[in-house]
């Protein structure tokens, strides 16, 4: 599976499914996707890039371990839930903000919040396991 061509296209194929799994979180609100799906895709382009270059590379690239990113997106989705307890509401309810932007608005949320929070738990969690099996070759 490690051919010229794949080593070659791996990159590209890599960087498109980052992007994509970027689109997917943001989209996830209002149609299907979501921080699960994004993270599946992102974690998907890791598991790419590792048969491609080896784990050591891709170690390398993350800079942090995986199981870093995973910690990481835990805490964020934990405190966007504990957000909305300052103001009396119950934990985990969504709380949102509107930003003027020139002539756009741009909302805000913590449910947005905790979907950036599941995107890196599970995007954290799949490449370490992903990680892992290549590395046990």
């Amino acid at each position: 599976m490690n051919t010229l061509i794949f080593r070659t296209i791996a990159p590209t194929i890599v960087a498109v499914m980052l992007v994509f799994s970027v689109f997917v979180l943001l989209r996830g609100h209002n149609e299907p996707g979501g921080g699960f799906i994004g993270g599946l895709i992102a974690a998907s382009a890791i598991a790419i890039f590792a048969m491609a270059s080896g784990s050591a590379a891709v170690r390398r690239t993350l800079r942090f371990a995986p199981t870093s990113y995973a910690g990481f997106g835990v805490f964020i989705a934990a405190l966007s839930g504990f957000l909305s307890l300052p103001q009396g509401r119950p934990f985990l309810t969504g709380l949102w903000t509107f930003l003027e932007l020139d002539e756009t608005e741009v909302a805000l949320s913590t449910p947005m919040l905790f979907d950036i929070g599941v995107y890196f738990a599970v995007f954290g969690t799949i490449s370490a396991v992903a990680l892992a099996l290549q590395e046990e070759e």
